[in-house]
């Protein structure tokens, strides 16, 4: 069954990895597949070299780089998927992670956290909650005599 023509990889709505970018590696799979499962290249690797792609510009290819870095090898990122027994749903869920993986490469990074100093009143109710639960622990003791 051939897969319908994609015209590329859509990211968002700015971006999109053109097919010619990807290129695809299959073997065989560990796991469950009956009869066929020595015979089928179920697995599939979608390579990527985020590196070298004319899809991002030069900001958004610094950011993936840069967030990325532990999962790419000299900027190519591959990406496997084993967990189907056909092919073809491999490589639907290898392009879903691609996607994941990018998307949340380019999403802007937090605001950074103003740092704050706590309250008189937090520190008086904290000081107030420590000396109660100090009070609880001495009535547990048995009485000293002496």
């Amino acid at each position: 069954m051939p897969t319908p023509h994609r015209p590329g990889l859509r990211v968002s709505s700015g971006l999109t990895i053109p097919e010619a970018e990807l290129s695809w590696r299959f073997s065989r799979s560990s796991g469950p597949g009956g009869q066929g499962v020595n015979t089928a290249d179920s697995r599939v690797e979608l390579v990527w070299d985020a590196a070298s792609s004319t899809a991002l510009t030069p900001h958004q290819r610094d950011r993936v780089l840069d967030r990325l870095n532990g999962r790419l090898v000299n900027g190519v990122l591959t990406i496997a998927a084993s967990e189907h027994r056909a092919q073809l749903r491999n490589r639907d869920a290898a392009r879903e992670r691609l996607v994941a993986l990018v998307a949340d490469a380019l999403r802007p990074p937090p605001p950074q956290r103003r740092a704050t100093k706590p309250s008189r009143g937090s520190k008086e109710r904290r000081l107030t909650a420590k000396k109660q639960r100090t009070d609880v622990k001495k009535l547990r003791k048995p009485p000293r005599d002496g």
